[in-house]
């Protein structure tokens, strides 16, 4: 097994990274939140990274799925460990939202926040939630997801993309509330 990978990027794409070690290029598939994180390499390859690896083997396949922290990928682990979640499916989970917004999801049951962020069915929703809400902990008191979907809610109606609008939400502050939210993200998307 491939517990890590240490290395220079090579090539990067919408949805894997080409990582060079001693002469080897490994084909890795990462997260959108990792990839968008990641500088493009250079002219002839050699940005340097390092990826937390996670190996997933089939008959007749190797595929394998690098996470930039070892939360990322604990987190990874445990969603593929549900029934009916693949890998892909899983990388797609973790591009929707902050790990600590999924957890928070999950630990307080709130499956209509997984299915209309995620693109997940409502079956699907709830075996994550069943099997995974007692490994997330207690939820923090008065934290309520649906300020969350106000923001997202507010920045599509104003002309941006679901993905943007993720994206941009994931770099806003927890702490505030929905109002300074929405503020806060549209300053983040005038700066793109």
């Amino acid at each position: 097994m491939i517990g890590s990978i240490k290395g220079k990027i090579i090539l990067k794409t919408e949805k894997y990274l080409i990582v060079e070690t001693n002469g080897v290029g490994y084909k890795i598939s990462v997260s959108p939140d990792a990839l968008s994180r990641v500088k493009n390499p250079p002219a002839g390859g050699g940005t340097e990274i390092m990826l937390w690896i996670h190996t997933h083997v089939r008959e007749d396949i190797l595929d394998l799925y690098g996470f930039l922290d070892r939360q990322e990928l604990e987190f990874f682990e445990m969603l593929i460990n549900v029934s009916g979640i693949g890998p892909k499916g899983a990388l797609g989970i973790l591009g929707i939202a902050s790990i600590e917004t999924l957890k928070k999801a999950i630990s307080t049951s709130d499956i209509s926040y997984l299915t209309k962020i995620s693109g997940i069915g409502k079956k699907t929703a709830e075996k994550i939630v069943i099997e995974l809400r007692d490994k997330m902990g207690e939820a923090k008191t008065g934290s309520s997801l649906q300020g969350e979907l106000d923001v997202l809610e507010a920045l599509k109606s104003l002309g941006y993309s679901q993905s943007e609008a993720r994206e941009t939400l994931k770099k806003v502050s927890v702490d505030l509330n929905t109002t300074a939210k929405i503020r806060e993200a549209l300053k983040i998307l005038a700066m793109k």
